[in-house]
């Protein structure tokens, strides 16, 4: 069987083609990144008139503060809990639309919106419908012997912000899965039910592990949206409060590099945080794929 192949007559259009996205490549992130590098290794006064290379000093600070170790274990029960949520309620979701052909659509278009929302915007509803003075939820809570305040409760306030961040990303796994669900063949489940497996059954061996690859892009995406995307939703919930229970990584860049204008400590935790995703990402590729059936 012949293959088409795409041939340029002038030999500069291909370039000409990846140019605006490897401008913008390297606007947004290249010399953004190579900036905080360079700024990891110097101490800078908070007007920015005097700088000092230090060498790795930052990075032993960093490594060395409490602090630090705090939103590194705030982070993984952070990413732990969005990603489970986010995604478990997503594939429950789909299943249920899959299941609901002939509103699927009407379903779909109500799921989706959410995603669409700004984070910042996500966190201040939640903040909303949780405050302990005039939210709704508490209220309810309320009635069966539940006291929510998430101002002086770290659990509570880890809670609210996995709730909002996790609310977001239901959309767009949601999205993913119906497509998954939609490209398994219904011949093997039809077969499964003829010799006597139950629709749980069914799902677990059957449709499930053909999910596989949707299910392995689904957490390298979440886990990237928890360390880079959820600043906006921690900023409007809890500021990272209470007693820095809800600081994760990328939130305590922006406490010390904006608020507290160390810029050193800042950069340097702002490449440790990429090195941290580079690896995540690393370890999923080489050893979690290995899982997946294409």
């Amino acid at each position: 069987m012949q293959t088409k192949r795409s041939i340029f007559t002038n030999r500069w259009l291909p370039y000409v083609l990846l140019a605006p996205q490897l401008i913008i490549t390297l606007i947004f992130f290249i010399w953004p990144a190579s900036q905080a590098v360079t700024s990891s290794f110097e101490r800078q006064d908070p007007f920015g008139f005097r700088t000092t290379f230090v060498w790795f000093e930052n990075y032993t600070r960093v490594l060395s503060d409490p602090s630090y170790a705090n939103a590194l274990w705030n982070t993984a029960v952070f990413a732990f809990g969005v990603v489970a949520v986010s995604m478990g309620f997503a594939l429950l979701l789909a299943v249920c639309v899959d299941r609901a052909i002939r509103t699927a659509r009407l379903y779909t278009t109500l799921l989706v919106w959410p995603y669409a929302v700004a984070p910042v915007v996500a966190g201040v509803l939640w903040w909303f419908l949780f405050n302990p003075t005039i939210g709704l939820l508490p209220y309810i809570l309320e009635g069966f012997g539940y006291d929510w305040n998430h101002r002086v409760s770290g659990g509570q306030a880890m809670a609210l912000i996995v709730i909002a961040s996790a609310w977001k990303q239901i959309s767009y796994n949601f999205l993913f899965f119906v497509a998954g669900l939609q490209s398994v063949p219904a011949s093997l489940s039809e077969a499964a039910s003829i010799d006597g497996a139950g629709p749980f059954k069914r799902f677990w061996t059957i449709i499930f592990p053909l999910l596989s690859p949707t299910t392995f892009f689904l957490m390298i995406i979440n886990i990237n949206y928890v360390m880079f995307e959820s600043f906006g939703t921690i900023d409007a919930t809890t500021s990272g409060g209470p007693g820095q229970s809800t600081t994760t990584l990328v939130y305590k860049v922006y406490v010390d590099g904006v608020a507290g204008l160390n810029i050193g400590s800042s950069s340097a935790q702002s490449v440790l945080l990429m090195g941290i995703v580079i690896f995540l990402t690393f370890i999923q590729f080489r050893y979690v794929e290995r899982r997946v059936n294409y």
